[in-house]
């Protein structure tokens, strides 16, 4: 299998800085999608831009599990959610070939693909496989930038979403991606 360009662990940081809240502000983002005492999944969470802000929306009853290839980035993480005293973030390597996240067949109430499914080998297995882990009615946002996936591109990975069985419920406007949110059809 051919494996696409991810962003390098070393730009971590940069994704991670507090300066990118003026462009992605998590809570604004996230809101309307992300309820107190939801399980949520991070997938490709870098430094945990998202994830942390995603632990305090979830409130105490809520977790979040951070999902990524790179062990640097989930590293990372690991001493900002220690910094934060975030205990509620479960951190989960993936591998190149699979999320390897079948522990958490329906139980996902959210899950986040943000600016990465173009950086995916597989894209219809990393659906499938959030399709199964997320709980009937969950949510999915997927948003990808501009300036890497087409608009061609990002109705493609649309349609396969839809295909696997999620519904399209809401198009927010997050600069400068393309972002659909998707729920899963009630079982």
């Amino acid at each position: 299998m051919k494996h696409r360009l991810i962003c390098p662990w070393q730009g971590g940081k940069i994704l991670a800085s507090s300066v990118r809240t003026l462009v992605h502000n998590p809570v604004k983002i996230l809101k309307p999608y992300l309820s107190t005492g939801n399980t949520a999944m991070d997938i490709g969470c870098g430094m945990g831009f998202f994830t942390i802000p995603m632990s305090g929306m979830t409130g105490m009853q809520g977790k979040v599990i951070a999902v990524d290839l790179q062990p640097e980035m989930l590293a990372g993480l690991q001493k900002k959610t220690e910094k934060a005293n975030c205990t509620k973030i479960t951190l989960h390597q993936c591998t190149y070939d699979s999320l390897n996240i079948g522990q958490w067949k329906g139980v996902i109430d959210f899950t986040l693909l943000f600016m990465m499914l173009h950086e995916v080998p597989d894209p219809e297995r990393l659906i499938r496989e959030v399709y199964e882990a997320t709980a009937p009615n969950g949510k999915l946002l997927f948003a990808e930038p501009v300036g890497h996936v087409s608009r061609k591109d990002f109705q493609k990975s649309v349609s396969m979403i839809q295909q696997t069985g999620f519904n399209t419920v809401d198009f927010p406007k997050i600069s400068p991606c393309r972002s659909t949110v998707f729920q899963k059809k009630r079982c």
